[in-house]
């Protein structure tokens, strides 16, 4: 008897075809029959009034430490996902020598804004190498079909150590073991190569994160090793310095698939045809024979933070004043006006890629624990500083200073147009995705990007028919990073499914909850309008709950189209 039988769903296979009722059988993981069926299955779904499409493919996330205490990679089953890709910018923990461990999960908590406890706590070290990273998460058995990156940052502190934030240039004999670690990398299953030259991008105390500090000439060795072996692709946190040009003279030299990631490539008011100029590049690029794109976010670029931990500011100079401080500390530099005064300075003259250009009406007040400011809460600062009669900035340092530094506040900075964002969207050289599910907790939770591409840009702004819609956050991710057979609704496909109902498919505001290990916090969000979802015919998500499997039913991915 088969497994699984769907009745009666609206079936969109993922592919942009015109969507069908149909009904839906599956056995052994993948897709028998689409059509009118009369076979019986183990379970059936009454699907009526429901639409079926495959299952969203993330292309962009950061699950490589959380995956190794909680199988289920929440809160993204949840909100539709059932193919995610981690190791992105080059962040991840393999490999990772056991003397390093202490070193790689400081960086990747900073840099990834991790609780760090969590991390010490929670993370199971039963790997060195990436193969054996490979091999526990088998033995794990993830609820998502997983597939990793070989990182940059984390091979240059394989092999540097300590120094791998310090020493810009490796030893020749350091860089062959960078390239030999890549190589066997491959050859373990990595999806491909991934790398961060971002000034955003800072480790444990202000430090660089590895790659940031290298040269072009190491990222190129490192690339070469992809077109040597014909395989994997490359994804690049960008920032200035790997420019457009950098990026298609490498798609160039490797003939591999090249992604570049930077709020440089989302909309900026300040800067706003600089996003398209991006997308122009890289079309001009593909039509050279270069595969050249850009992973790009439908949503928002926001971020819940207090002053504490001011991860979106610290790329600016003034900020590296609170380096090592306690509370104490901090509150004293916050307070002073020299410090203040630089910071202005900064704004008056940003360095590139940075993601809060002094706009201070896209700050507000998230949350205060004051009398005189609670009034204030979903304000931004531009107007508390008039309604104050003070400098917003001052306004920013004045509320948080006099809290403790508990308030917590939200920046929306990039991408807050839709106008400016839908050219984006719809452009040749896009690929949606970009959540960055399992990062920044402490700030947001992007992990359903795909139920707002499906309620704001299709159901809301209608930019998008559901066919096609739902063709770019499936078939066309998946086939971007060359991960076979995922992201389509097909007779022999495998049965990675999502059934929702488009007239209420969503998601919840952030919550904040308390469930990493050691009692840490972190942001998420919850479906609404969501059936059900399935990875490989086993249900995942009930539309309220994860369905408790003592193993995960996803498959991790270590053989890709060539």
């Amino acid at each position: 008897m088969n497994d699984l039988l769907i009745k009666d769903a609206q079936v969109f296979d993922g592919l942009g075809n015109p969507s069908k009722s149909a009904d839906v059988l599956i056995n052994e993981g993948k897709i028998v029959r689409i059509g009118k069926i009369t076979e019986s299955a183990k379970t059936l779904v009454n699907a009526h009034g429901l639409s079926l499409m495959p299952g969203i493919v993330d292309l962009h996330t950061h699950f490589d430490a959380q995956v190794t205490w909680d199988r289920t990679m929440s809160p993204s089953p949840a909100l539709g996902v059932t193919t995610a890709v981690m190791g992105n910018c080059g962040f991840g923990i393999a490999p990772c020598p056991a003397p390093l461990r202490q070193t790689m999960l400081k960086n990747l908590s900073v840099v990834e804004g991790m609780d760090l406890n969590a991390l010490l706590t929670g993370v199971n070290w039963e790997f060195e190498s990436f193969g054996e990273y490979m091999d526990q998460l088998r033995k794990i058995g993830p609820y998502l079909n997983t597939a990793v990156f070989a990182g940059h940052s984390v091979i240059r502190t394989a092999v540097m150590g300590e120094a791998a934030s310090e020493q810009v240039t490796p030893s020749q004999a350091q860089l062959q073991s960078m390239r030999d670690l890549l190589r066997e990398s491959l050859h373990d299953g990595a999806i491909g190569f991934a790398s961060s030259f971002s000034p955003n991008h800072s480790g444990f105390a202000g430090r660089p994160m590895p790659s940031t500090i290298a040269s072009e000439a190491e990222l190129r060795s490192l690339t070469q090793v992809l077109g040597e072996e014909q395989r994997g692709v490359f994804m690049m946190a960008t920032g200035s310095r790997a420019t457009p040009e950098v990026m298609e003279s490498i798609a160039k030299d490797t003939q591999r698939p090249t992604f570049i990631s930077t709020v440089l490539t989302m909309y900026n008011e300040s800067m706003p045809d600089k996003g398209l100029e991006y997308y122009e590049k890289c079309l001009a690029a593909q039509k050279r024979g270069n595969p050249l794109h850009i992973l790009t976010s439908c949503q928002p670029l926001s971020f819940d933070f207090s002053l504490t931990d001011p991860y979106i500011l610290l790329s600016h100079s003034a900020f590296d004043a609170i380096k090592a401080k306690d509370l104490a500390g901090l509150i004293q530099v916050y307070g002073d006006s020299s410090f203040r005064q630089a910071f202005k300075k900064n704004l008056q003259n940003p360095k590139t890629g940075i993601l809060f250009l002094g706009n201070w009406a896209h700050i507000e007040l998230s949350q205060s624990f004051s009398s005189k400011y609670k009034s204030m809460e979903g304000l931004n600062l531009k107007d508390i500083g008039t309604k104050l009669g003070i400098d917003p900035m001052d306004a920013f340092f004045d509320i948080a200073v006099a809290e403790s530094l508990e308030t917590r506040f939200i920046g929306k900075f990039f991408n807050n147009s839709d106008p400016g964002v839908e050219p984006l969207l719809k452009h040749p050289a896009a690929v949606i995705t970009l959540s960055d599910a399992g990062a920044h907790l402490i700030y947001m939770c992007d992990a359903g990007f795909g139920m707002h591409f499906l309620s704001h840009w299709i159901r809301e702004l209608k930019s998008f028919s559901l066919e096609e819609g739902i063709r770019k956050i499936t078939s066309h991710a998946a086939d971007a990073f060359k991960i076979p057979g995922r992201g389509r609704l097909i007779e022999g496909a495998y049965a990675d499914m999502l059934l929702f109902d488009p007239t209420t498919v969503g998601m919840s505001k952030i919550i904040n909850v308390n469930d990493l290990p050691g009692g840490g916090s972190r942001m998420i969000r919850k479906p609404s309008g969501v059936h059900g979802v399935w990875v490989n015919g086993a249900q995942v998500h009930d539309g309220k709950d994860y369905v408790d499997h003592a193993k995960g039913p996803g498959h991790v991915l270590s053989s890709f189209d060539k």
